[in-house]
């Protein structure tokens, strides 16, 4: 028996695919971590195309869907985050070289067993799961008996594991195939008769689910320690060694004194280079925090060495590195170079105010005090946050790239990526960085997305697009992980910072500097609020007014333009 017989009714495709899951646990792990992936992938198509409370994201991809805020917000903290899992063992199923354990096929079929049981509970408008619907893992790995017949299809009795470019073909063949949702509901106006009733149906029938108590266990546990796990896989740790988890340490202040870390990552050099403290999922994860600074204590009296903290409920993830900032939220876990460049930075960096600016790049006085005052807050103030108003021709992309450069030799900043709204803009910041700061290798994300440097430019769409699609075939890992860049910089923030681009700086974990001509008693609420600043109050600011004043720009003149159709007026016959 299937775990999804519930859904073979309502959801064909579904079973289908969670099917093929299930059968191809022990034989191809790797292609059931791909079926498992598709049919979460066409299930969130289907709650989408019918349940007319979800709004449809930026982009189409699997990623974006499940993040998009209405859905998270229909399905439950506990339901997007096997979603997240399952995206995530399906693109390293996919994309990853590395042979898949049948571990990681077993954890992407509970999952979305879970997922499964939350479609059908939600929106079934026939038989719902049964309420003490249990996932059995032993089924899956399981011989079968020798003298049963198979009741699969042909297509399911596949002998010869599938390869992840096998894979890869087969998804881009699939989604061509696949219904279009974005061109589907771009007029919901428009719908046909049978769609528009479907969705009010499910609207019902969700409205109705909704007063009665899920009672299903999630098992949000074996989520969480599953998500964590792969984080950190994602982000280059094996954890293959038995010191990697429960590293036992002495020193902690109770009865035995010994404590248990969750996990330890560990350097080259054998000392811990940071350390990660799991808490419940029903729990805030800065309930850890404290117990995470015991365990930091006592790795260090041992090693020698202050490891970055880390603490997590699986969901939600703090970073922690107490010698130089408070504690942060981030959206994973920093790789090994990162962390290692966290730990030396301790001893080498500088103190920016005794590093010069670089007068070949900028020699204005403004431009100057506004990279010193940046730097008092980024030093002095411990904020990460910046923002720079700066009238237009006053030279913003010069002093940025001045910034950049002190912060690079004083050993704080080694990757830079730079994001404008338009095209044009990203070739003219990369032209600028190509002539002040030569050695930095600007790469233009735009048109070379495999470029490598330390200065990278890019378009908001570009930088989501990548950050989706991050993962090195050769290893799995986030080409973008989320501490590849120590200091993004936004070209025009008054108008750039939308709400769909701010899970750009949700993901990165970097210093942030932000640019805008805009006076700054014009300057949106929001903007001010990404920055953690006053309403009114930025990091600097150097007026129009100020630079006329100054002799660095000439007031503007009205030019009056009559337009051709209160000249001519508008015929009916022309438009």
């Amino acid at each position: 028996m299937s775990h999804f017989t519930f859904l073979r009714a309502e959801w064909p495709e579904v079973y289908e695919a969670a099917r093929r899951a299930e059968l191809a646990v022990v034989r191809d792990p790797r292609a059931a971590c791909f079926y498992a992936r598709r049919a979460l992938e066409l299930a969130v198509a289907w709650v989408y195309k019918h349940d007319p409370a979800l709004r449809l994201p930026y982009q189409e991809n699997l990623s974006a869907l499940i993040h998009e805020p209405t859905f998270k917000t229909v399905a439950g903290e506990a339901v997007f985050a096997k979603a997240r899992l399952l995206n995530s063992l399906g693109n390293r199923a996919v994309h990853g070289a590395r042979p898949v354990p049948v571990d990681d096929a077993v954890t992407a079929v509970r999952e979305l067993f879970h997922f499964a049981y939350w479609l059908g509970h939600t929106y079934s408008r026939g038989e719902r799961p049964a309420p003490g619907a249990v996932f059995d893992a032993s089924a899956l790995t399981r011989p079968a008996p020798a003298t049963s017949q198979p009741q699969t299809k042909p297509q399911e009795q596949q002998q010869t594991p599938q390869n992840a470019e096998q894979l890869r073909q087969l998804e881009e063949t699939l989604r061509q195939r696949d219904e279009k949702l974005a061109t589907l509901l771009a007029d919901r106006s428009t719908l046909d008769e049978e769609l528009q009733r479907l969705r009010a149906e499910v609207a019902a029938v969700r409205l109705a689910a909704s007063g009665q108590p899920d009672t299903h266990d999630y098992s949000e546990a074996e989520t969480r320690d599953a998500f964590i796990d792969l984080l950190l896989a994602e982000a280059g740790w094996p954890l293959d060694q038995s010191r990697d988890r429960e590293f036992e340490v002495a020193g902690m202040p109770n009865n035995q004194g010994k404590g248990f870390v969750d996990y330890v990552l560990w350097g080259d050099d054998g000392k811990p280079l940071g350390l990660v403290e799991a808490k419940r999922t029903r729990r805030d994860p800065r309930v850890g925090q404290q117990q995470a600074k015991l365990y930091a204590d006592c790795l260090e009296q041992q090693f020698g060495q202050r490891p970055v903290i880390f603490y997590t409920n699986g969901y939600e993830h703090w970073i922690w590195d107490d010698q130089a900032y408070p504690p942060r939220s981030m959206s994973g876990f920093l790789k090994k170079a990162e962390l290692e460049l966290l730990v030396q930075r301790r001893t080498t960096q500088k103190p920016l105010a005794e590093v010069e600016i670089d007068s070949r790049i900028v020699e204005r006085f403004y431009q100057r005090r506004a990279i010193r005052r940046v730097a008092e807050a980024f030093e002095r103030d411990r904020d990460r946050k910046a923002l720079l108003v700066m009238a237009t021709g006053a030279g913003k992309t010069r002093t940025v790239i001045a910034l950049a450069d002190l912060l690079m030799r004083a050993n704080r900043v080694k990757r830079v990526l730079f994001l404008a709204d338009r095209v044009a803009l990203v070739r003219q910041a990369v032209n600028a960085f190509k002539l002040h700061l030569p050695d930095a290798s600007p790469v233009n994300l735009v048109t070379e997305k495999e470029g490598d440097g330390r200065v990278f430019v890019s378009t908001y769409p570009t930088m989501m697009g990548l950050i989706d699609q991050s993962r090195e075939s050769r290893d799995a890992q986030r080409r973008f992980g989320v501490g590849h860049f120590d200091l993004i910089v936004i070209d025009e923030a008054h108008r750039s910072v939308f709400q769909k681009y701010r899970a750009i700086f949700d993901y990165f974990d970097s210093l942030l500097v932000g640019l805008t001509a805009t006076p700054k008693d014009e300057v949106s609420r929001n903007t001010y609020s990404l920055f953690d600043l006053e309403d009114g109050v930025p990091t600097d600011a150097y007026s129009l007014e100020e630079a006329v004043q100054d002799g660095f720009l000439v007031p503007p003149k009205a030019v009056s333009v009559p337009l051709k159709f209160q000249r001519e007026g508008i015929r009916y016959d022309d438009l």
